[in-house]
């Protein structure tokens, strides 16, 4: 009796191995080209591209991926459900009239994406036009009174820490405010 068992119990494990393996190997073969989407988007973003169309290439990627790893990670039944059968319809020949309104539809999308392209490059961020003028706090012969009058400490000439910049600064205003006592007498 216990010789008839062993064959049976070791053939038995080899089947469930089998089918195990081979639904294993069924679902990677099905979940193979979400896989090499997925690849062939990594690889797009390794390449240069512009603010936009990484944010857009992100979207993709992680699109894709939830939809390998669902792929990976289910039953075919329960994938199909979700995301419908992978199995591509033929494609029916269009009529003329959808012909022309698809060339119409190209023809305002690209006119469309070079305005807009137009627009963000020459996007102007601040008045470049006019001149930058740098105005000091006295102006004409009460600037050379104060230029005159002031008098830098030596140490204030490249300050080496935020405690000597703040006393050069202290010491700017106070001159500041005996200039201008002296200069309104």
């Amino acid at each position: 009796m216990k010789k008839s068992c062993f064959p049976v119990f070791c053939s038995l494990l080899v089947f469930v191995f089998t089918i195990l393996f081979s639904a294993g190997v069924y679902s990677k073969k099905r979940c193979k080209p979400l896989l090499n989407k997925l690849h062939n988007i990594q690889a797009l973003q390794r390449q240069g591209y512009s603010l936009k169309r990484g944010q857009n290439l992100r979207i993709q990627e992680d699109q894709a991926r939830d939809k390998w790893w669902q792929c990976e990670h289910s039953s075919l039944a329960k994938f199909n459900a979700k995301y419908g059968k992978s199995k591509k319809l033929a494609k029916r020949k269009p009529s003329n009239s959808a012909i022309e309104s698809s060339r119409t539809k190209a023809k305002k999308n690209k006119s469309n994406k070079i305005s807009t392209s137009y627009i963000s490059m020459n996007e102007v961020t601040f008045n470049q036009t006019s001149a930058i003028v740098i105005k000091s706090k006295y102006q004409g012969d009460k600037n050379i009174a104060w230029l005159e009058f002031y008098q830098k400490p030596s140490k204030c000439q490249q300050p080496k820490s935020l405690t000597v910049f703040a006393y050069c600064c202290e010491n700017k205003l106070e001159q500041q405010n005996r200039f201008e006592q002296a200069y309104a007498k």
